[in-house]
């Protein structure tokens, strides 16, 4: 009789397999109800415009037909969707539904499904001719679930009768028998693979095996069904899906070994049917004999119909029941001696069911029962190959993702728990034996899932530890082929997720920037059938295969969840969400970021926003791992057009724009994938080297508390947290009396742009000065209000532009070139003018005095008081060449510094003139105001391109644009071509516009009927 654990856990499954299947029925009949197929395409369980590609007859009997999206849908390539192999599908036209059928394959641009010969539907090869595929729910899956349940339930004696009290806690584990020393079959097996093997030969009921991302768990599991074999065990192998199934017969294939795939055909992979039941019948001894006692039921059918007899045709009938019973007898026969044959029998969990080829085995044939990648697998359906061996090895991650459950309710009761979890969270380490050595990621990958899920055990074998992408043969060593880990941060960038889809998140910003990364690593001679680009939302996954399918059409772009088992030689990452609540959704998921990160070899690059995945505790971990042992970039490296979050008028000028860095700003932008001048690298990789080097160093200790004015730039300024760093160095530097602080040029951008913001929060001056690697930043505070009124001309000019010094003036123009240009050069960043500061409730825009002119005639001036101690004649050609050659704003006379009421007079004149040099007219009544310079001028200069602001109105024409989507008048050619984004929003407004139409529509025919 069965104990009160085993009841009450088969009680609760009942009930929660019950809530399952009620959620999938109520999801497809909602499907075929109240949702159109466009968001059901959307949801990924529905393939729309199909056209046949191609048909023909594939193995014992099956049609194969490949459909591909109709000739200028989505360029050819299919939309995100959750098919996988072996799933079944209706096929439907116009008219409604067609045939069911098995899909075996699917790609980025066509889906093959297997139907049997026997349906009866007619496909057209016509091009226009339209399809779709819709994803059935499985009955037999569910029937067979329950199946097993209830068998558990019952089970009173048998070969598992031990390892149901084990496995429930009615009884321990029996002690380990003494195993001889083993011959491995594998002689490159590390220490830990060793251990497993031995420690899964030896227990008597139950050996967990933890296989973490790439330490070689399919590799052990062979091994220890080789070892098993060789014993002279029977071992039943089983998976969750097809595809785990396939991969452990071809490694047993190669082994020499007698495997024997048990499934329908259409759901194998072709390089394994050969190993399939019917395959092997096929071959067998008697296939010639079940072939014509076939023929002799067709012969006698045919007599059936053509005779007119009654005493004939009973006696036809009969014999057809005869031929029926032979024909079962020897196929059972020929099925059982295959099966007996085999050394190894594979299939599904729920292809081990007792109504499939297993039923003609007597109970304890097996001596163990394996299951691979168990953490995927419900629970119940590891009840279905359990129940027939004593013995179970069970093998897996549950550090990974969990298994795939519809109804949220039955997750959170506890459907989701896996076997293994539960038994290796219940056992411990006495049943578990973990592999620590992982052959697939550089250390710098491993390492962060190490820490974070695997308690530090994981190392890297030398192998691989130390390899990246520029070790590939012809890839160059670029910035993007040396780095294993690298952060993409998007944080204050204005890069913000897409509002309008409850059902999936998309971020157009983030898809640029992927984009642009995977073009880098592909002209650096990166393959692109080696780079795989995930992100969690399916949304997402197709704005991404909109903008890089054409481009790079064996690049893989998937979901997470899709992606899991698989591995590539790069791996970027789009984590989708940016908002200001911080919101993450499907990434508080630990193993789903867990399975990400540790799908690559050599190359990791997390396109985020830090300030919103930080929310989340995990996340957190993440991004902090990346920004102290991989590089942190910016999204202001890649893109020119971004508007920063805090972006307006104020904090686009001055010293904010140090950091916005508009185009065409002496700030040197670093394009990915550029070659650089010979030197540039090693240059770029001291400073770093420099950089990283004093993560090592006490908090504080990296940079001086008091740097001198003389210049003296510390040594490095990062810490592992570098914004709070900064923040301590302003605020002790704020509060001390020095008067300037300068900031190293080993600053990467990202840092940089904290500073900026730092600097701006506690009202200092921040300006950066530099190209490239040189550049570096100086805070400075501000001059007490009354101070810069009464300062001198010499002193504002200093204090404006404390780090910087302004260039010379030009020399006097001569002859045909002594022309003011209508046009002038817009000023550098360097000349531009402080911000309005208020007086008195009176606005005062700085002033820029009078340049002295060079030569001679300035030394004499200066040495006799200046041009008010010149002669009538000399100031008088004084004013006549400061007319005619004035490139810049009008001098003014200014009055004696302690005349404070005349500096507000010629101050409130000098803001009611234009601002042009060589205009004089009046703008006190009607000036609009230049919102790049800050200066006011008159109706005929106010333009930007007239008075010198035309390189910054088109920077911030293009910052606009892009922030929100228009084309204004003037700004360039309108594009035809409608965002992917939009066009998503677009088609989902109008979808929702039609159900609604359509529903008032039928409302009113019943009433009408009424």
């Amino acid at each position: 009789m069965a104990s009160a654990a085993v009841e009450s856990f088969v009680a609760k499954q009942l009930d929660l397999l019950e809530l399952e299947r009620d959620a999938e029925v109520e999801e497809r009949r909602s499907w075929q109800e109240d949702i159109s197929l466009k968001e059901l395409q959307s949801r990924g369980v529905c393939l729309l415009k199909l056209q046949v590609s191609s048909q023909r007859t594939g193995l014992y009997g099956q049609l194969l037909v490949t459909f591909e999206p109709r000739r200028g849908a989505s360029a050819g390539v299919l939309p995100s969707n959750s098919f996988s192999s072996g799933d079944i599908v209706g096929l439907n036209d116009e008219g409604g539904q067609l045939a069911t059928g098995i899909l075996t394959r699917i790609t980025q641009k066509s889906v093959t499904v297997a139907f049997d010969q026997s349906c009866d539907f007619q496909l057209s090869l016509d091009r226009e001719k339209s399809y779709r595929l819709l994803k059935l729910a499985n009955d037999v899956t569910y029937k067979r679930l329950k199946k097993a349940l209830i068998a558990l339930k019952k089970y009173n004696s048998g070969p598992a009768l031990s390892l149901i009290e084990v496995l429930f806690g009615d009884s321990a584990p029996s002690p380990a028998s003494d195993t001889e020393e083993l011959t491995f079959y594998n002689t490159s097996l590390d220490a830990s693979q060793k251990e497993a093997v031995s420690f899964a030969l030896s227990q008597k009921e139950l050996a967990i095996i933890h296989g973490p991302p790439g330490t070689g768990k399919t590799t052990t599991v062979v091994e220890i069904i080789l070892q098993a074999v060789k014993r002279g065990f029977k071992v039943l192998c089983c998976a969750p899906s097809n595809i785990a199934v396939d991969n452990l017969v071809e490694h047993l294939a190669r082994c020499g070994r007698r495997a024997l795939r048990l499934g329908h055909p259409a759901r194998l992979l072709e390089s394994i049917q050969q190993h399939s039941l019917d395959a092997v019948l096929a071959r067998g001894d008697g296939a010639q004999i079940v072939a014509d006692i076939r023929k002799d039921i067709d012969q006698v059918s045919v007599k059936i119909k053509k005779t007119q007899d009654k005493r004939e045709k009973s006696n036809f009938r009969n014999e057809i029941r005869l031929l029926r019973k032979e024909l079962k007898e020897r196929e059972e026969a020929t099925m059982l001696q295959s099966l007996m044959w085999a050394e190894v029998v594979l299939a599904t969990n729920t292809g081990a069911s007792s109504d499939g080829p297993l039923k003609l085995l007597p109970d304890g044939y097996f001596d163990m029962v394996v299951i691979d990648e168990c953490a995927q697998a419900l629970e119940a359906s590891c009840w279905v190959p359990l129940l027939r061996a004593g013995k179970c090895v069970l093998a897996g991650d549950h550090r990974q993702l969990p298994p795939t459950i519809v109804s949220a309710k039955a997750a959170l009761a506890g459907l989701s728990l896996s076997l293994m979890e539960r038994l290796a969270e219940g056992f411990g380490v006495g049943s578990v034996r973990a592999l620590t050595v992982q052959y697939r990621m550089h250390r710098a990958i491993m390492q962060w899932a190490s820490q974070a899920l695997y308690h530090g055990q994981l190392t890297a074998h030398p192998s691989v530890a130390e390899r990246l992408l520029r070790d590939l043969p012809g890839v160059a060593a670029t910035e993007e082929t040396c780095l294993p880990l690298l952060l993409v941060d998007t944080a204050g960038c204005g890069l913000s997720e897409l509002e309008e889809d409850d059902q999936s998140k998309g971020n157009p910003g983030e898809v640029r920037l992927v984009s642009l990364h995977v073009q880098a690593l592909v002209d650096a001679g990166v393959q692109a059938r080696d780079i795989a680009v995930i992100t969690p939302y399916n949304l997402q996954v197709d704005l991404l295969r909109q903008s890089l399918a054409h481009r790079h059409p064996e690049l893989e772009i998937k979901s997470v969840d899709g992606f899991q088992g698989r591995e590539k030689e790069a791996v970027v990452l789009s984590f989708v969400r940016s908002n200001r609540t911080g919101e993450v959704g499907f990434l508080a998921e630990d193993r789903r970021i867990n399975v990400a990160i540790t799908r690559a070899r050599r190359h990791v690059a997390v396109v985020c926003d830090s300030r919103t995945v930080s929310s989340h505790p995990f996340l957190k971990t993440l991004v902090d791992y990346f920004t102290e042992h991989g590089e942190v970039r910016t999204a202001f490296e890649y893109l020119d057009d971004i508007v920063p979050e805090n972006y307006s008028h104020e904090s686009s000028q001055g010293h904010v724009q140090a950091a916005v860095k508009p185009p065409g700003s002496a700030t040197s932008t670093r394009k990915p994938g550029s070659r650089q001048p010979e030197g540039a690298p090693a240059a770029r990789a001291a400073a770093r080297q420099a950089q990283r080097a004093s993560r090592g160093k006490p908090p504080g200790s990296e940079v001086q508390s008091q740097p001198g004015l003389n210049g003296g730039s510390p040594a490095g300024a990062k810490s592992r947290d570098s914004a709070d760093h900064f923040r301590a160095l302003i605020l002790e530097f704020v509060a001390s009396e020095q008067t300037r602080l300068e900031f190293p040029s080993s600053l990467n951008s990202h840092d940089r742009m904290r500073v900026h913001q730092i600097a701006e929060e506690h009202g200092l001056r921040h300006d950066s000065a530099g190209e490239g690697q040189n550049r570096f930043i100086t805070v400075s505070k501000r001059a007490p209000l009354a101070t810069q009124a009464t300062a001198t001309p010499a002193t504002e000019a200093v204090s404006a532009t404390p780090a910087v010094q302004a260039p010379p003036a030009p020399p006097p123009p001569t002859g045909a070139d002594s022309q003011a240009p209508l046009c002038p050069e817009p000023p550098s960043p360097a000349q531009v003018q402080p911000p309005v500061r208020e007086l008195s409730g009176l606005a005062l825009r700085p002033v820029q005095l009078e340049r002295p002119q060079r030569g001679r005639g300035r030394q004499e001036l200066q040495a006799k008081g200046g041009p008010q101690a010149a002669g009538p004649a000399l100031r008088k050609s004084s004013e006549k060449r400061k007319k005619k050659d004035a490139k810049g704003p009008a001098a003014l006379d200014l009055p004696a510094a302690e005349d404070f009421d005349a500096l507000v007079s010629a101050a409130v004149k000098a803001d009611n003139t234009c601002g042009l040099a060589k205009c004089r007219a009046s703008v006190a009544t009607l000036g609009p105001l230049c919102p790049h310079c800050g200066r006011r001028y008159c109706l005929s200069h106010c333009l930007p391109e007239i008075h010198g602001c035309g390189e910054r109105a088109h920077a911030h024409a293009r910052q606009r644009i892009s922030r929100e989507g228009v084309l204004y008048a003037g700004s360039g050619t309108k594009d035809r071509s409608l965002d992917p984004a939009k066009r998503a929003q677009l088609q989902r407004r109008l979808d929702k516009k039609l159900d609604e139409l359509t529903s008032q529509r039928k409302s009113k025919k019943k009433e009408k009927e009424k």
